[in-house]
C-alpha cells in the first residue's frame, strides 16, 4: 500500500463499502473534490486500486474536520490505514478534531473510537438525504 495527495479521479475511482455507499452520488458531483482538497488529503493505493480517501478540513484556527471514505475492499488494508490515520493524527497541530458518523454505522463508529474520539451527541436530520449522524470529537 501506497499514500498520494488526494486527486478528484481517486474519489470517482472509489467503490464505497457498504455504510457509505449512499455517499457514492455525492463524492462524484462537481465541486466536491474542491472542497475537500481545501485541506489535508490522502488516498491509500494498492495495485494503482483506490482502497480509501481521507483528510482533514480546517474551517478555523484549531479546529478541523475529519473525513474518511473507505472501498468496499479495504478490509484486509484496515491496519495499514489504521495506523496511517493513528500516524497523522499524532502530528496534528490541531487542538480539536471533530468527526460525523452515520448513526446506524457500527463499523465506523467503532473505528472513530479506536482512534480516541469520543462521542459528543446526535445530529438530527444532518445529511442532504436526512439521515442521523452522531459527532465525535478529540480534543488535546
Amino acid at each position: 500500500m501506497r499514500f498520494a495527495p488526494l486527486r478528484a479521479e481517486h474519489l470517482a475511482a472509489l467503490e464505497l463499502q457498504a455504510g457509505q455507499a449512499y455517499m457514492g452520488g455525492d463524492i462524484r458531483t462537481p465541486g466536491y473534490a474542491e472542497q475537500l482538497l481545501q485541506g489535508q488529503a490522502f488516498t491509500a493505493l494498492v495495485d494503482g486500486r483506490v482502497v480509501g480517501c481521507a483528510g482533514c478540513i480546517e474551517p478555523w484556527d484549531n479546529r478541523g474536520i475529519l473525513w474518511a471514505l473507505v472501498s468496499a475492499d479495504a478490509g484486509r488494508h484496515m491496519t495499514a490505514i489504521h495506523r496511517a490515520a493513528v500516524g497523522f493524527l499524532a502530528q496534528s497541530r490541531l487542538r480539536r478534531i471533530e468527526t460525523f458518523v452515520d448513526a446506524g454505522f457500527a463499523a465506523g463508529h467503532r473505528w472513530v473510537q479506536m482512534l480516541g474520539f469520543e462521542r459528543e451527541g446526535r445530529m438530527r436530520a444532518f445529511s442532504p438525504d436526512g439521515r442521523d449522524f452522531d459527532l465525535y470529537a478529540r480534543v488535546k
